[in-house]
């Protein structure tokens, strides 16, 4: 009676299973016997699958054992049930995205050893969440040049000359970046409409970069300090010359600036000497709000 009430419920089970909205598969210790297990529930139910929208398809495959193959039959039938959300989290030795109806996309690529990465055709993005350790950020810069929000980290170079970011409003960047004065105002002068800055650490074990000291102070203001930044946060800041030098030149310099605030610990500087120093610094906007926290 026992093995009749449990096959019954297994059908009902399977029944409800596939009208589902939302479906997440996989962890990341996936011993093999389980992985042969996965892979042949997928193959062999995810085409059987009902729902007319998958709100959600989330796979954690953090093992060798999963073809690229599979992985994008899996995905492209998700993708025919009008898919709204796909997160992947897979060990590969490259990959190629092409998503022509994305608007939000989000790259964690850690892969230290060298591999291909082609990231096109997102015509449609609006916003985009970035933190990876590729050597070349070409393909992905130039695909994300559409966005309206962007946060970033990144330990290459980020920037070549020319891209232009037309729609991006609000920027989160990260201060590990290298030379990262010169990587900042690459990206202000590429966003000419920017009105949020936001600069922080992403990960809690990252500092500030011994090169900052080498910034020379570019030449010509960027357009959007001049016209449209009205934002500007910075976490962890230290009160180091070279950080302080950044601070000064927006304040200075950004006529619409409506807040600037500066968060940093006790232990980072001593509040009153970062406040005399800035509150003393000029403004170019006479309705900008200086606070710390």
């Amino acid at each position: 009676m026992d093995r009749i009430s449990e096959f019954i419920l297994s059908k009902r089970w399977e029944c409800l299973w596939m009208w589902l909205p939302k479906l997440e598969y996989g962890h990341r210790d996936c011993s093999e016997p389980e992985s042969k297990r996965l892979q042949c529930f997928l193959d062999r139910n995810l085409p059987l699958h009902r729902a007319p929208v998958i709100e959600s398809f989330r796979l954690k495959l953090i093992s060798s054992r999963f073809k690229s193959e599979n992985i994008n039959l899996w995905v492209a039938i998700a993708v025919s049930h009008c898919l709204r959300e796909l997160e992947i989290l897979y060990e590969s030795n490259g990959f190629v995205i092409n998503t022509p109806a994305l608007k939000y996309f989000k790259l964690m690529d850690h892969n230290y050893r060298s591999h291909n990465c082609l990231i096109e055709h997102m015509p449609n993005l609006i916003e985009a969440h970035l933190d990876v350790e590729l050597t070349d950020m070409k393909s992905i810069i130039g695909s994300i040049t559409s966005v309206k929000r962007l946060t970033m980290c990144c330990s290459q170079t980020m920037l070549d000359q020319g891209f232009v970011f037309n729609q991006l409003e609000h920027l989160d960047l990260c201060l590990c970046a290298p030379l990262f004065p010169d990587q900042l105002f690459r990206l202000l002068k590429a966003s000419s409409k920017l009105k949020r800055l936001h600069l922080f650490f992403m990960n809690s074990d990252h500092y500030p970069q011994e090169d900052m000291d080498d910034w020379n102070q570019p030449s010509t203001v960027p357009e959007c300090i001049l016209s449209s930044l009205q934002s500007l946060s910075w976490s962890k800041y230290t009160g180091e010359p070279q950080e302080r030098e950044v601070v000064v030149y927006i304040l200075k310099h950004a006529l619409h600036l409506k807040t600037a605030t500066i968060k940093s610990s006790e232990s980072e500087v001593p509040k009153f000497e970062m406040l005399k120093e800035l509150a003393l610094s000029s403004r170019a906007s006479a309705t900008c709000q200086l606070m710390f926290e």
